[in-house]
């Protein structure tokens, strides 16, 4: 007898390679206490302190903090599909895993800067703390507004790109080909200028998407007052 228990049927298998792992390894926790939120909190502290030691600097440091990320990055997969298979979807854990995305992504880019050190751009002296910050913000924001759009326009809104079964998140995955050769700073640099521009083209996917779903509301409104102007003839 097998007793081990199962996916529901009802329930797609994932795109991604790391989704199905995932899964894997979630399913036999479909009937036990654990539940997603324990698998975010547990993502959270390890992307937490993948970032701590990223700002350190050192290289040794740095590539555990890679590692440490990597591992949280995957471990982001685990929630979603035990509350897929389990059932146990809720609407504070959505919000609860998008928060704790936004905050481990920003420390990453942060601790990165901070491990960096200082660097010369353009005959000015500039943080690479700073730097890091900049696109820690920028990543925030891009990770509001797209839960703004989903809420809006719903998953297929804020649906990721996915090319042989990797989505544009997995490029994480090669942060310790990064640290490994020793081309942080760079890194962060570029990031620091990428993230904003792509922030730049998120605020205006959502003011067409905003626009959008204000147009069948307002045509509603409009019918409904139309109809009441009528009645009172």
């Amino acid at each position: 007898m097998n007793s081990r228990p199962q996916p529901p049927i009802n329930v797609p298998p994932p795109r991604t390679w790391d989704a199905r792992l995932a899964r894997r390894l979630v399913t036999p926790l479909v009937n036990t206490w654990v539940t997603p939120n324990h698998l975010t909190t547990l993502r959270l502290l390890i992307g937490l302190a993948g970032a701590l030691c990223l700002a350190h600097g050192e290289f040794a440091w740095v590539n555990t903090g890679a590692f440490l990320i990597v591992l949280s990055n995957f471990v982001d997969h685990t929630d979603g599909e035990l509350a897929r298979i389990g059932g146990k979807s809720s609407r504070i854990g959505h919000f609860y895993d998008l928060a704790c995305d936004a905050l481990v992504t920003v420390m990453l880019f942060v601790g990165m800067g901070m491990g960096a050190g200082a660097t010369h751009i353009a005959g000015l002296r500039v943080a690479p703390g700073v730097l890091g910050g900049l696109a820690g913000v920028a990543i925030a924001l891009i990770f509001f507004l797209r839960m703004r759009i989903e809420e809006m326009a719903g998953k297929a809104g804020t649906k990721q790109a996915s090319v042989g079964g990797f989505e544009t998140e997995d490029v994480l995955y090669l942060l310790p080909i990064v640290t490994l050769t020793s081309v942080v700073l760079p890194f962060v640099v570029v990031a620091s200028i990428g993230a904003p521009l792509f922030a730049v083209w998120v605020v205006i996917d959502y003011w067409r998407v905003a626009r959008r779903a204000a147009t069948p509301a307002a045509a509603a409104a409009g019918k409904t007052e139309t109809s009441q102007m009528w009645a009172s003839k």
